[in-house]
């Protein structure tokens, strides 16, 4: 499936695409989004009509907002804050900053939230019969933290995860144009050359850094889960 394919058109939302084709997952089997809350009624009908039927929520507990139109009652949605925001010595050193939107805070986070990351995957493991959609805000961060994981887990290479990290960017724009909202990516690209670096190798040597099945095993996934996710996502 090529990238442009991946890409899915669920109106309310700007940043939506099926991991299927990357590695050995399945199409169909794991889509990335960002805030699903904001679909419409056409929205939620091209989700269910991918064959989604579990959604998980990576935000936390004062992001959520009010569904613009129904959710499916078909639907199982399972919230996992991902940031474990009340760990103030973590996210001092890196909320507000630039490299909180890039992937420069991924292996600390990863290195820091074992448990949290590994939830997710458990989650995605146990989920009924169908795709799994799993979703953050803008669908780029916390998002691309669970796709990285989940992804070396189903042997995509670091340099496949860092080009689908790369295909968030253009659309994050159009959310903050459609919105109204000022997005300046200079400051990002400042903080990245400050480090001798960019947004693409940072996603690339992270995921290149991850040893997805020790790394999951440590967060407290059984070896029963793990092949059970794998089960699940692959072809």
């Amino acid at each position: 499936m090529s990238n442009a394919g991946r890409i899915l058109d669920w109106e309310g939302c700007f940043n939506v695409r099926d991991l299927g084709g990357l590695g050995g997952v399945r199409p169909g089997a794991l889509v990335r989004a960002d805030a699903l809350d904001r679909l419409t009624a056409r929205g939620w009908t091209s989700l269910t009509g991918h064959g989604v039927r579990t959604v998980i929520d990576l935000r936390n507990d004062d992001e959520a907002g009010v569904d613009h139109a129904p959710r499916p009652a078909d639907l199982t949605t399972v919230r996992i804050p991902l940031d474990g925001i009340e760990d103030r010595e973590f996210w001092d050193v890196w909320w507000g900053t630039a490299g909180f939107a890039t992937p420069a805070y991924f292996r600390p986070f990863l290195a820091r939230f074992p448990e949290r990351v590994a939830a997710v995957a458990a989650a995605v493991a146990g989920a009924p019969p169908g795709g799994v959609v799993f979703h953050c805000g803008l669908g780029r961060d916390r998002t691309g933290i669970i796709a990285l994981v989940l992804l070396r887990l189903m042997g995509a290479s670091p340099e496949e995860i860092a080009a689908d990290h790369g295909l968030s960017e253009p659309r994050v724009r159009a959310m903050y144009a459609a919105r109204g909202r000022p997005y300046d990516s200079r400051e990002i690209e400042e903080y990245t050359a400050g480090l001798g670096t960019t947004v693409h190798e940072l996603a690339r040597s992270a995921a290149a850094w991850l040893m997805p099945q020790e790394y999951l095993r440590a967060g407290g996934l059984s070896g029963a889960e793990l092949a059970g996710l794998r089960g699940r996502l692959g072809a």
